[in-house]
């Protein structure tokens, strides 16, 4: 009877313990390093993440970069092409930049989400990309998160297009393709566009934040991460 009585007290002891004395014990268990990999890894991804947020949601933060500047969708290229042809090449201008300003605007939303979906990495995670490659962080996050993220980042991209203009500005030009002889219209989700492009723009530069984390010593802006990302890869 003896031993069921032990085991019961065992297991209400590690149930009792602190978070610290838990990944003490965990480490004395032959896995020191995977509670201090996965909170490092958490760490650079918020890290990461402000940063990509900070670039990208500001005045130019997408239509001055060129990786990930919104361009003319190309379904629409006829569209474009014809406009440009009778002189309207301005007013597709405007356009284009009223999607990136629509991504810039739209881009702090993503904070929230991104923190959100740290908080559910695992520790069989954290040890997978960490020893993965430069952009395995990025990478197993957007696979994960994409779906959810388009479904939320949808409504603020669609309330920044009305804010800069990105629908009037659509709509103006349909219209004038459509007066012209042989403008032919085709449906397009316009929305949908943006937002795949906003979402890939900010993963693009999530991915070189997290490649400085990993490559940089001075991209490792806290003592954490300078002991996770500092040494050799287990």
């Amino acid at each position: 009877m003896r031993r069921p009585v032990a085991c019961l007290l065992a297991a209400a002891a590690v149930t009792s313990a602190s978070a610290g004395d838990l990944q003490s014990w965990l480490g004395s268990k032959g896995r020191p390093d995977d509670v201090k990999i996965a909170k490092g890894l958490k760490q650079a991804l918020r890290v990461g993440a402000g940063n990509a947020v900070g670039l990208t949601g500001k005045v130019d933060g997408y239509f001055r970069n060129e990786a990930i500047k919104i361009l003319m969708p190309e379904k629409l290229h006829p569209i474009e092409k014809g406009l440009r042809a009778v002189g309207l090449g301005p007013k597709v201008d405007e356009f284009v930049l009223s999607m990136n300003r629509a991504a810039e605007k739209a881009a702090p939303f993503a904070k929230e989400i991104f923190v959100a979906a740290i908080r559910e990495m695992t520790f069989d995670d954290a040890r997978k990309i960490f020893t993965g490659g430069d952009t395995a962080a990025t990478d197993t996050f957007k696979s994960k998160t994409t779906a959810s993220l388009t479904a939320a980042f949808r409504p603020a991209v669609k309330q920044s297009m009305g804010e800069v203009g990105v629908t009037r500005q659509y709509e103006e030009l349909s219209g004038r393709w459509a007066n012209l002889p042989l403008g032919r219209q085709e449906a397009f989700d316009l929305d949908a566009y943006v937002v795949t492009k906003a979402l890939d723009g900010l993963f693009l530069v999530l991915g070189e934040e997290e490649r400085k984390i990993r490559t940089d010593p001075a991209a490792r802006v806290t003592s954490l991460l300078r002991e996770v990302f500092g040494g050799a890869r287990p």
